[in-house]
């Protein structure tokens, strides 16, 4: 590939459109993430020209490379080597980027940020709109724990969780906060340093519980709706979480819907595609590697083995559930 141009693929929402289809290996577009918008890609050797960007660009280099990549943004010009855990940031508003890449990346990622995660009503800090142009543009650096988010994210694109739209979503507050930490001019008086270290105290921690419960079928478990109940930032709430629980809330909600899973297959009145619809999986095969992965055994396997017990205790409903599915 000598160059890679701007080819619609159908995700303009997505900004993707500016690399083509070719090369795509995975994207985020299919499993209905919310905050985070991610691409795995394989790019050729050549020349790729971006305009300026709405949101903020995280690239990190996902396999070890001998591949030299040259980037010219606002009249720096940055050479390196694309070692593994590599990466490129281009801050919301970037002028025309060029980037020219001597020989294949097997594996990059691409992240985007919107404002919003920079706003502080998700970092809890008084920085306003100010974050995401605060943003300094660097050359090529290593980050321990953005690489080890682009990883995760790489990992749920491969092979989705119960609870992967909470986890990229986690993940994307926790990019947001990174990057203002560590990568933006914000003052001292402003470091993210100053948030809570604590867990949420019980009446907070026993209504987030409530509504997790309440909400393990449908859409309405997001990051930013879960720290609203709490009436924390959504940074600061995803770290008061697992203080007080010992799990992220996507460890968490995953456990919870696996759990709630196996009460849909024993109850056995659903199909696998429902249940899987309803526990917002984005295809049945999803479903089954996720639910495997949790118990060791297939949703089929499980439901075989645990109708049975199932029926026994309660024949007459689940002879009567089995005929409303068979309609």
């Amino acid at each position: 590939m000598d160059s890679i141009g701007d080819e619609s693929i159908g995700v303009r929402e997505h900004r993707f459109e500016k690399y083509g289809a070719e090369g795509l290996i995975a994207s985020s577009v299919d499993f209905g993430w919310s905050g985070l918008s991610a691409e795995l890609r394989a790019h050729g050797r050549g020349v790729i020209t971006k305009s300026t960007m709405p949101e903020t660009e995280v690239c990190v280099a996902i396999c070890p490379s001998d591949s030299v990549v040259t980037r010219l943004i606002g009249g720096v010009v940055d050479r390196a080597l694309a070692e593994r855990g590599t990466i490129w940031l281009s801050p919301a508003g970037s002028k025309e980027v060029h980037v020219d890449i001597a020989a294949p990346l097997p594996q990059m990622l691409h992240m985007y940020l919107p404002a919003r995660h920079f706003a502080a009503e998700s970092l809890g800090i008084d920085v306003g709109y100010s974050a995401p142009e605060s943003l300094r543009y660097q050359r090529s650096f290593q980050d321990p724990l953005v690489a080890e988010i682009a990883f995760a994210i790489v990992s749920e694109m491969r092979t989705q969780t119960a609870g992967g739209r909470l986890l990229a979503e986690t993940l994307a507050v926790s990019l947001a906060a990174r990057l203002a930490h560590s990568h933006s001019g914000l003052s001292p008086d402003k470091d993210l340093e100053q948030l809570s270290h604590h867990g949420l105290d019980r009446r907070r921690l026993a209504g987030v519980r409530e509504y997790i419960d309440a909400n393990l079928e449908g859409g309405n478990l997001t990051i930013a709706r879960l720290a609203k109940v709490a009436s924390l930032s959504q940074f600061h709430f995803a770290r008061a979480f697992k203080a007080a629980v010992g799990k992220s809330p996507h460890q968490y909600v995953s456990g919870h819907r696996l759990e709630h899973a196996k009460v849909l297959l024993r109850r056995g009145d659903q199909s696998l595609l429902d249940i899987a619809v309803a526990l917002n999986f984005s295809s049945q095969a999803n479903f089954t590697r996720a639910f495997r992965k949790g118990t060791g055994m297939t949703p089929g396997q499980y439901r075989r083995g645990h109708g049975e017990l199932y029926a026994k205790e309660q024949p007459g409903r689940l002879a009567k559930d089995r005929r409303r599915t068979a309609r």
